[in-house]
């Protein structure tokens, strides 16, 4: 039986060898899981906002920008190596109809947007990815095959 490390909301948690990296409830949020096959290091991250900007709050895992930063800061002083990184994302629906004008009705594409934008000026890419649509996923990746999995109340698990 795996070991289950549960990832909660602005939080990231990192294993080696082993272990099943779980974050449940990403609505508009985005997990995004880190993957070094060579040394089976994982990280998985659950961000909530596209950046931290001016914001006070001191949880920098919160944001897609300084979440980002900080996770492959570890990854890296864990072994990891930015070449061989796998990385997929999931999570960014659209989970409420909002009217007028402000931009707030869709933060789960903002968060997407955001991510992508993140990796790529780290030099990383998206691999694969479950993003939008209007449903709640829930994310594990297995840190002994890299296999990251998404579930949804009915839908079909998906492997990325």
């Amino acid at each position: 039986m795996t070991k289950k490390i549960t990832v909660g909301i602005a939080d990231m948690k990192i294993a080696r060898q082993e272990g099943e990296l779980i974050t449940y409830a990403l609505g508009s949020c985005i997990g995004i899981a880190f993957y070094d096959p060579m040394i089976k290091l994982g990280a998985l991250l659950h961000i909530m906002l596209p950046e931290k900007g001016q914001a006070n709050d001191s949880n920098i895992l919160k944001f897609a920008d300084t979440g980002i930063r900080e996770t492959l800061r570890k990854v890296y002083a864990f072994g990891g190596m930015k070449g061989r990184l796998v990385i997929k994302i999931a999570g960014g629906a659209k989970m409420f109809e909002m009217k007028g004008a402000g931009g707030l009705g869709n933060i789960g594409q903002r968060n997407a947007q955001s991510v992508k934008m993140v990796l790529m000026r780290e030099g990383l890419r998206v691999k694969s990815e479950d993003t939008g649509a209007n449903y709640a996923r829930t994310m594990s990746l297995d840190v002994a095959t890299g296999r990251v999995t998404i579930r949804s109340a009915g839908k079909q698990e998906r492997v990325l």
